[in-house]
């Protein structure tokens, strides 16, 4: 057996620490990876991930997950990991077009559903032809979303 561990032990080793919250740890993995298998794209986008999210270095992070996205167009794990980025830098909106992205290759993808689920999605606006911000739409949300409430198990008081 050799000393020197595979591309794959590190990998593995990277998602182990990124799972248990250890960031710098899954970046020395994910950097480790990466070096010894540049040309796999699986292993860019997570050390990508991680540059973004233990280094805050935007750019570069940003650089390798959408070249693996690139490469690998059809995986949906770049597009988590690049919302993923997306949403340690605030950019809400991005990520949840991203991870929809990611839904269409995968429509079943756990990890996808869970951080949507996660980061709630808004109800379309009740009048369509008019903006989210106009003041009947707010009014009538509010009535809808009132009765929603009771309708899923509420009871009305009684006196």
């Amino acid at each position: 057996m050799s000393t020197q561990a595979s591309a794959q032990d590190h990998f593995r080793q990277g998602c182990e620490a990124s799972e248990s919250g250890a960031l710098e740890r899954a970046l020395t993995c994910f950097r480790a990876a990466h070096r010894l298998d540049p040309g796999a794209a699986r292993y860019r986008s997570y050390y990508g991930l991680m540059l973004g999210l233990s280094e805050r270095r935007w750019e570069q992070a940003l650089e390798l997950c959408r070249g693996a996205a690139r490469d690998e167009f059809f995986d949906p794990i770049h597009y988590h990991n690049l919302a993923r980025l997306h949403l340690g830098f605030g950019f809400k909106g991005e990520a949840i077009r991203l991870l929809r992205r990611g839904l269409m290759i995968d429509p079943d993808n756990a990890a996808i559903r869970a951080l949507l689920a996660q980061l709630g999605e808004r109800r379309r606006p009740p009048l369509g032809f008019l903006r989210r911000e106009n003041a009947l739409n707010r009014l009538l949300g509010r009535v809808i979303g009132r009765a929603r409430i009771r309708a899923e198990g509420e009871e009305p008081a009684t006196a």
